[in-house]
């Protein structure tokens, strides 16, 4: 078979039924070896960027690998800043470009760049195929590096004239791995790491992005309970233990809740599973190691001691590390530490009651109205984003899709996208944004439109950039440039536009009785749009500051 039938086989081969992507000359192959086929679905979007945001979200939402195609030059450039955000957040990806003529490169032929110089530094993983011979061995090793250990993004580059060149294909079942059992010396430190857990007397669990990726929910809970122990979730472990559950004190770091940053302030132990100890989630890190310990398990060994050094390191499978953690006999007596942590929740529980329309308030209708029930989440990058993780209740991992080791403005609406794709209707996405960030990606509104995709978008119009705006009041002394987006801009006609239905709100009966109406519409797509006041994120630690030191906004 021709490489182009070749490499759609190898798709199938790997699972995919669904990929995203922008046709350009040097893919049309691809395109055309798609053409009258139903196995693999491909979905036009509005920008290659977009492309990689819904691949980014449908993996997110599967745990299976997403995949994105451009062209050469510039639809490949612009999948940068999608591989990027999935290389920074670890989630499966393979993106597939077209590349000029074996016989043309560098020779500066039209549209030709080297995107494997390019994407190097935001990659797990790159290929470019030069020989016919390679196309299939090196699109199953690309898909097996995209989900195998730590996942990734992967980027195979291949030129125009391989996809018409004769490929032998032969059907094999993609490779299944099985973790190695742990050695004499990770038993050790495994022991050693449950007699800290039963010593300590302020133990304190972070859950992070690599519960989820892992698939070790259930277990990391089971290993909680079982030792009941405090729990917090960093941006990316958001639903990796039910925000409902009694031991979650909720979201940590920079904009984390008040009683979860204190509990990390006063912890004589702290245990970190799938987190890697982010500048967002620990601030100034000489404040925040001192006079505590630190247990950290991770999938990927140079995770260890990057951020946190001297901490006990458990590099490997999540399973069977939590397994050998679980070893021990609870200590008999935590009261105290529990008595002083419920203490904090009393005091900072968030007070609702507010006689006007803000976005906290809204969040919290949006979560009362579907925790238990088939919604998931995607956010925009902001403060939105933050007000998010603080009042949204996320009880299922895979149910919370947001950019947070790059925090790409914009991500927000194709990944929504990309996650109802894979859905369909089991799930309902609800889509949280700034106006900022809409301004960047909106036009996917036009392939969430045309697909007839039943995603809820909640638009905050603060008419600013509230984060940037935010940051200039704590860093900056109020001087307030390039934040504001004064320039009036009518959303609801913008999103009717592409033939959504949108509606303007400014009161909380407003909002109730619109979002009511979203959820009752199941197959169509809908707006709302907030108008709000501007105002700031809190609780916000202090720049430089032990991350229980927060700025005051009065």
């Amino acid at each position: 078979m021709r490489g182009a039938e070749a490499v759609l086989a190898c798709l199938q081969e790997q699972g995919v039924d669904t990929l995203f992507g922008y046709p350009g000359g040097m893919i049309l192959p691809l395109y055309d070896a798609l053409y009258g086929q139903d196995a693999v679905h491909q979905i036009l979007v509005t920008h290659e960027q977009n492309a990689a945001h819904a691949a980014d979200g449908y993996a997110r939402a599967t745990g299976r690998v997403g995949v994105c195609i451009a062209t050469s030059g510039p639809g490949a450039t612009n999948l940068v800043t999608g591989l990027a955000t999935a290389y920074m957040d670890s989630i499966p990806m393979v993106a597939i470009t077209g590349q000029v003529d074996i016989a043309m490169l560098g020779r500066d032929a039209f549209q030709e760049t080297d995107i494997l110089d390019v994407t190097m530094p935001v990659t797990k993983h790159n290929y470019k195929v030069k020989n016919a011979a390679d196309l299939v061995p090196t699109i199953r090793e690309a898909f097996d590096l995209a989900r195998s250990g730590r996942p990734g993004p992967v980027l195979l580059d291949v030129p125009r004239n391989l996809f018409f060149e004769e490929v032998a294909y032969t059907r094999e079942e993609p490779q299944v791995r099985t973790p190695g059992k742990p050695d004499a010396d990770f038993m050790i430190c495994a022991a050693e790491a449950a007699a800290e857990i039963v010593s300590a007397e302020r133990p304190l669990v972070i859950v992070g992005g690599g519960v989820i990726s892992a698939g070790t929910s259930a277990e990391v809970t089971a290993f909680i309970e079982k030792y009941h122990l405090p729990v917090v979730h960093t941006l990316m472990g958001m639903g990796a233990v039910p925000s409902t559950h009694p031991q979650m004190l909720g979201f940590a770091g920079m904009h984390g809740e008040k009683a979860a940053n204190y509990a990390i302030g006063a912890a004589d132990l702290v245990i970190a599973i799938g987190s890697r100890f982010a500048d967002r989630q620990t601030g100034n890190l000489s404040k925040y190691t001192a006079n505590r310990k630190f247990i950290h398990i991770d999938i990927d060994p140079a995770e260890i001691d990057k951020n946190i050094e001297n901490s006990l390191g458990l590099a490997g499978d999540m399973r069977t590390i939590l397994g050998l953690l679980m070893r021990q006999s609870p200590r008999s007596d935590l009261a105290a530490w529990w008595e002083q942590i419920r203490s904090w929740q009393e005091e900072y529980d968030y007070d609702y009651h507010v006689g006007r329309l803000t976005v906290p308030w809204a969040l919290h209708q949006v979560a009362q109205s579907t925790t238990g029930k088939a919604y998931a989440y995607a956010t925009d990058v902001g403060q939105h984003q933050m007000w998010a993780a603080l009042h949204l209740r996320v009880e299922e991992p895979r149910t919370w899709l947001t950019s947070g080791g790059l925090g790409t403005m914009g991500y927000g609406l194709p990944a929504a996208m990309g996650a109802q794709v894979a859905w369909g209707d089991q799930r309902r996405v609800i889509h949280i944004a700034g106006d900022g960030g809409i301004k960047m990606t909106g036009n996917e509104f036009y392939t969430i439109a045309r697909l007839g995709l039943p995603v809820i978008s909640i638009l905050v119009n603060n008419r600013s950039l509230g984060m940037i705006r935010q940051l200039q009041k704590v860093l900056y002394d109020e001087r307030y440039i390039a934040c504001e987006l004064d320039h009036e801009m009518d959303y609801v006609k913008y999103v009717e536009c592409f033939g959504i239905k949108a509606v303007r709100v400014s009161t909380q009966e407003e909002f109730a009785a619109a979002f009511k109406n979203a959820l009752e519409d199941r197959t169509h797509p809908r707006v709302i749009v907030m108008d709000v006041w501007r105002s700031f994120v809190e609780p916000m630690a202090k720049g430089g500051a032990r991350i229980d030191e927060f700025v005051d906004f009065k």
